[in-house]
């Protein structure tokens, strides 16, 4: 009758917010086995307490996301260095075709040119930080409680079960003895 100490966290509508099992507030998260044998509602801040369950985490989801985190950064860091490395040539080309100007000109526009590209670049970071979705702390979904509360699952689990088989006991009518029919 036993289940693992496996608890999948799950979200469910705020109209059928139930009572936490362990403080009775009105809570909408749910901590169900993976069977769906056994389920209790239970408020986040319990389930970042580490005296009340633990977070299981797959080390090697984790590995994977952070790699795909730094390969997006590195690519992004090309991105803008390429650019950088346009706009440089670009002002050398525009510089060689103006050879007119004097040094001292060419050296304004430059210093002029360096602070138009400074803001640019700064809000083009900011606008490529808008385009991507601020990135939300992952809560994790998998959680294992500690003995005493997986305990206390159980024997509610096994009670309940217990007073099923006394309900269907008591409903049949061969479990009580029938009345003796012979004289004594």
């Amino acid at each position: 009758m036993s289940f693992p100490n496996i608890w999948l966290h799950r979200k469910v509508a705020e109209t059928s917010a139930k009572a936490c099992e362990v403080c009775y507030k009105p809570s909408s998260s749910v901590l169900i086995t993976p069977e769906n044998k056994d389920f209790f509602y239970v408020c986040p801040s319990h389930l970042k307490d580490r005296g009340f369950c633990t977070p299981i985490v797959d080390q090697e989801a984790a590995a994977a996301k952070k790699k795909k985190e730094t390969e997006e950064e590195l690519e992004r860091a090309k991105k803008e260095y390429e650019e950088k490395q346009r706009k440089k040539k670009e002002k050398e080309s525009k510089s060689g075709k103006d050879s007119e100007k004097t040094k001292d000109e060419e050296e304004k526009d430059s210093k002029k040119t360096d602070k138009k590209d400074e803001p640019n670049v700064d809000a083009k970071d900011k606008a490529g930080d808008d385009k991507t979705p601020p990135k939300t702390e992952d809560e994790p979904r998998v959680f294992s409680l500690q003995r005493t509360f997986y305990q206390q699952r159980l024997d509610k689990k096994r009670q309940a079960e217990m007073a099923k088989r006394n309900r269907e006991r008591l409903n049949n009518p061969n479990f009580f003895p029938s009345v003796p029919k012979d004289l004594p």
